[in-house]
């Protein structure tokens, strides 16, 4: 169990004070001010839309809904009768679940590329990851504050909360190989299989056939859905609208690949010093 006094903690606390008042001035400086404003216009606008049909949109969804199922379901069946513990199990079919919606994005590519979709020109490498750590700076203060104000709602309507199942195995694991496991999953296969399906799919299909704010918080919600948790869901929203602007502004779905892969990182130590989320 990690060491939970006072003094041990100063450090990672200090830290993420420090992050999250860097956060809040970014927000103010990408975000608030005109500068900021009219640079988000522009790139709104310098986006082109998705131009594929209807079919082929429900194609896509289709082959990610039956790719995480199979893959979660031909997973489980290979470790029926292994000798692996409960906790181990879920977490690998947790991680087929992310892969096999993965294989299906990858699939649904090769009946989209050279018909419906038009290549949107990327920023480079040193910008993409600049942006990526400035869209995780922003996120902090604003999750910070939905949390917060999401747990005082919920606790004056009387509704009772519990923790994400898997945020708890991540505080309470003592196993090397439960841990390396969450790990990966948190910070690499989770954001890139949930990024190309909720930014660079049924956002990037919405934004020009729906209201932006439509296009915005649809998928949001349909991404906090799926982590089936009502303690986090007010917050998991709001970060999907957050990274699905990031991708808008920036064109490259690198960056809010980065972003929520450095978000979950920055979560997984949180719980392991023992702060807790």
């Amino acid at each position: 169990m990690p060491d939970t006094s006072f003094d041990a903690l100063q450090p990672i606390i200090g830290l993420e004070l420090l992050l999250v008042m860097m956060g809040g001035i970014l927000f103010w400086q990408h975000c608030v001010s005109i500068t900021g404003r009219t640079q988000a216009k522009a790139s709104k606008a310098a986006m082109p839309a998705w131009e594929i049909t209807l079919p082929h949109f429900f194609l896509f969804l289709w082959l990610v809904i039956c790719g995480g199922l199979v893959l979660q379901g031909l997973t489980a069946a290979l470790f029926k009768t292994s000798t692996l513990d409960e906790t181990t199990a879920l977490i690998i079919n947790n991680g087929a679940f992310q892969g096999g919606m993965l294989l299906g994005v990858l699939v649904s590519k090769i009946f989209f590329t050279g018909k419906d979709e038009r290549q949107v020109s990327s920023p480079s490498w040193l910008k993409i990851i600049k942006y990526s750590f400035v869209t995780f700076l922003i996120v902090l203060p604003l999750l910070t504050l939905v949390g917060l104000s999401w747990q005082y709602l919920m606790q004056t309507l009387g509704v009772q909360l519990e923790e994400q199942e898997m945020i708890a195995i991540f505080a309470n694991t003592e196993s090397p190989l439960q841990l390396g496991l969450m790990i990966i999953l948190a910070t690499v296969l989770a954001p890139v299989s949930e990024e190309m399906i909720f930014r660079a799919g049924i956002f990037r299909y919405l934004r020009t056939r729906v209201p932006r704010w439509v296009a915005l918080v649809g998928p949001g919600i349909l991404f906090a859905a799926l982590h089936m948790n009502l303690a986090s869901f007010a917050p998991l929203a709001v970060l999907g609208i957050i990274f699905s602007i990031a991708y808008e502004r920036t064109g490259s779905i690198a960056v809010p690949i980065i972003a929520h892969g450095l978000f979950n990182l920055n979560t997984v130590v949180l719980i392991l010093s023992g702060i807790g989320i």
